[in-house]
């Protein structure tokens, strides 16, 4: 009883009424009514604590606009001067950016990094620089980071102004954006078919860069826009932006009568987050033209047998050979005669494509029977939804159906 009485006296004496204050600010109110915010005992959980419930003002923002969106970030930061809650206010903004549009535009993300206080997190030491100082604060602008990397926004010098003010020189998202400025710039200009910034929002135009980037495989490759209200029996009213080489027109000339052509698909390819649907004109491979290039065929980087010339022998002579070179359209699983893209991608849009692509100099597709092979998602995600059922994942020869060209003018 004495020894705790003296620890009562010490605990009084060394600030013990800060103490229980403080441990009853973050007790439940449950014996108080009066401060309970929720009376009824059984709507709150037991052993749970009385939390403030913040409002997020994304959700219920009617104008889902750029400016609007900027527009809370402001009254955010001018409602109170020590900017309580928030890594909370970032949190909800960055998940309801999408909502407004804004997931891409730089200016927003230094409007969110402008709420961090300015000074409080910069580490004194070297402890508090490698163990993360303030770390919730900083695992969130790390995530904001994040998101700008996944929607390829890159940073420019005033955002590292800006987190070299929050953070320091030693704060772990100043290293963050230095990992990305090395990065990025190297990424963004890589691809050899650069995309307009924005993309645009047309489905055509987007279907012209989608066929020229595939048709850069043949530098011949001609992209041409046909209109289906050209044939009076279309019954679509549609684009459709074929591409083919002369090459391609060639192989088509000298393909047999008697073999039928595919039309296959539809095919994805992605421009940015944009997916586009195209279609392939196909024929089978020619099994004995590719099978004479094998035996032709000589590797030139093979050394198993190197023939060096000694002692004023000739060195070996490679036979002279004639035939038919190998296109880059003819490929092992076929031969590819033409590719197109379609604003409506039915089968009547198909149709209509290869009654264009023989009024436009390819008058031997009329004489050959030409097949479609469609290619489906829904049995494949009816499959997924089902768990186990026994779906076909495609459909292609049950649903080939053989249209004559020549017939259907």
């Amino acid at each position: 009883m004495i020894r705790r009485a003296q620890c009562l006296l010490r605990l009084h004496g060394n600030g013990g009424h800060s103490l229980v204050s403080r441990l009853r600010c973050y007790a439940t109110d449950e014996g108080n009514p009066k401060q309970n915010p929720n009376p009824n005992p059984r709507a709150q959980k037991p052993g749970t604590k009385n939390l403030p419930a913040l409002r997020n003002p994304f959700t219920a923002a009617q104008d889902r606009t750029k400016n609007s969106y900027l527009t809370m970030v402001e009254i955010f930061q001018e409602r109170d001067v020590h900017r309580r809650n928030h890594v909370e206010f970032i949190y909800a903004a960055l998940k309801n950016m999408a909502d407004f549009g804004v997931e891409r535009d730089l200016e927003v993300y230094k409007a969110l990094i402008n709420v961090m206080p300015k000074g409080k997190f910069i580490p004194t030491n070297m402890f508090q620089a490698e163990f993360m100082h303030y770390p919730k604060q900083q695992q969130c602008i790390i995530d904001l980071l994040e998101q700008m990397e996944d929607c390829g926004v890159m940073p420019d010098h005033e955002m590292e102004a800006m987190l070299l003010n929050v953070f320091g020189r030693q704060g772990h998202p100043l290293r963050k954006y230095w990992r990305m400025m090395y990065w990025m710039p190297k990424f963004k200009n890589l691809s050899p078919w650069p995309l307009p910034d924005p993309v645009p929002d047309d489905t055509l135009e987007m279907a012209k860069l989608a066929l020229e980037r595939m048709c850069t495989v043949d530098l011949r490759s001609k992209i041409t826009v046909f209109e289906t209200s050209e044939l009076k029996d279309a019954i679509d009213d549609t684009w459709i932006v074929s591409g083919m080489s002369p090459e391609q027109e060639k192989l088509l000339r000298e393909h047999s009568r008697q073999k039928a052509l595919y039309i296959e698909g539809p095919f994805h390819i992605w421009l940015r987050n944009r997916r586009i649907n195209y279609f392939t004109l196909r024929a089978d491979a020619d099994s004995e033209f590719l099978s004479q290039l094998d035996e032709r065929q000589l590797d030139e980087d093979d050394v198993s047998h190197i023939e060096v010339p000694f002692f004023g022998r000739a060195p070996p002579r490679r036979h002279n050979q004639l035939g038919k070179l190998r296109s880059v359209h003819q490929q092992d699983d076929g031969t590819i005669m033409a590719i197109c893209a379609t604003g409506t991608s039915t089968k009547d849009s198909l149709l209509s494509w290869i009654r264009l692509l023989e009024a436009n100099g390819n008058p031997s597709i009329g004489e050959v029977p030409v097949l479609f092979r469609f290619t489906s998602e829904v049995p494949a995600k009816a499959e997924e939804i089902e768990g186990g059922a026994s779906v076909p994942a495609t459909s292609d020869n049950s649903s080939q159906d053989e249209h004559n060209s020549s017939r259907a003018k």
